[in-house]
């Protein structure tokens, strides 16, 4: 299986229900996104909410449909047929949300689930909605019976969401939203367990901002020795190094593909051609991925294999010797894997191969997915 792809689902094939009318707010509307950051702010008027690992979705609520778009403006409905009923149900005419679509799993949010529903078979999709249904948070009001509110405040259009979900129930869902750091730090330290993804920041009395990164996200970071396994080139270049692959031991030796590391400048994939030559001789004899596609039947992950996230991508690469490591930086896991690219720190030449193991990895002690929905009501203000 390959590394995890973004989470935006790609193009849906044709045949989508058209976007709903006189709303006050007409799609397809750019979401309004977060830039990254390290800590809480400090100072300021914020409301915190927890940050969703799932697929970022617009709902568009119409006098008689429901339209559901995706982050990159595509119809989602296909998809999640469960939601687009459910939605239809539930919400009144001329409202428009702002939110995320998310499976519950044994162990919280499972975001696997959640990408196997991104099936071209509609016999699939309706097998998966009655085995994993999907659920939606919402955490933004955009129109109310066919109002625009994106001229105003977040605190307003937040009292605007609650009145209107006052008496939602799963599988509809509020996100939980405080004003108190202490909280929002609690959040931040125990949700993960949960399967989400850190916390979000709005400033209390800003305007929805359709594609601008006006929101912070605060996630964990950590970091991780991992061997250097093999490499992709830079798109359709021979003469600079697009990712790194790496990976990891786990308790039976076996060399785990985890993910891949690509922060780096031009010059520097460059340079890496050069600094990486030498361990691309002789390196598929005793590659440990020599045979990825036999082992990947047995369950090992590893790089190069295609679905339908890599249709027509090459994801071909390079082997090379099992001798270099380095430092990167990663949020959490997913599963047995980076759940996003890491961030390339250092090379440690002091390291052992043999030495880059899962067991380095800081373990997240379970929350209740209950427990965060449960932060919702009362408010907590």
């Amino acid at each position: 299986m390959p590394p995890s792809p973004r989470s935006r689902p790609p193009r849906p094939a044709a045949g989508h229900p058209r976007p709903p009318k006189g709303i006050g707010v007409e799609p397809p509307i750019e979401p309004m996104l977060a830039k990254l950051t390290d800590a809480l702010p400090p100072e300021g008027e914020y409301l915190f909410e927890p940050k969703w690992d799932g697929f970022r979705a617009l709902v568009f609520r119409g006098a008689d449909d429901v339209f559901i778009q995706s982050r990159d403006l595509k119809p989602l409905d296909r998809y999640f047929p469960e939601l687009h009923a459910l939605l239809l149900e539930r919400l009144p005419g001329g409202s428009v949300l702002d939110g995320e679509i998310v499976i519950a799993g044994d162990g919280g949010l499972d975001f696997d689930a959640l990408q196997m529903r991104l099936h071209p078979a509609a016999s699939r999709i309706e097998k998966l909605a009655r085995e994993t249904p999907a659920e939606f948070v919402a955490f933004d009001l955009l129109a109310v019976r066919g109002k625009s509110l994106m001229a105003a405040t977040q605190a307003e259009r937040r009292d605007a969401l609650e009145k209107l979900l006052a008496d939602s129930e799963p599988p509809l869902h509020l996100t939980p939203a405080t004003r108190d750091r202490t909280v929002a730090a609690e959040w931040l330290e125990k949700f993960e367990g949960a399967g989400l993804d850190g916390v979000v920041a709005k400033l209390a009395d800003q305007p929805y901002g359709p594609g601008k990164r006006a929101m912070l996200k605060i996630k964990h970071v950590r970091t991780a020795d991992c061997v250097v396994a093999g490499f992709r080139w830079y798109r359709d270049t021979r003469d600079a190094v697009g990712s790194l692959l790496l990976g990891l031991y786990d308790e039976h030796d076996v060399l785990h593909h985890v993910g891949v590391t690509s922060s780096f400048k031009v010059a520097v994939r460059r340079e890496l051609v050069h600094e990486l030559a030498p361990l691309r001789e002789n390196a598929l004899e005793q590659h440990p991925w020599k045979d990825w596609a036999r082992a990947n039947g047995g369950g090992t992950r590893m790089p190069g294999a295609q679905s339908r996230w890599s249709a027509g991508k090459d994801l071909s690469w390079e082997p090379l010797r099992i001798e270099r490591v380095c430092e990167v930086k990663y949020d959490h896991l997913q599963g047995d894997r980076f759940r996003h690219a890491a961030v390339f720190v250092r090379w440690r030449p002091d390291k052992p191969p043999r030495l880059c193991r899962y067991d380095q990895l800081e373990v997240t002690a379970p929350y209740a997915l209950e427990q965060v929905l449960r932060a919702s009501s009362p408010r907590r203000r």
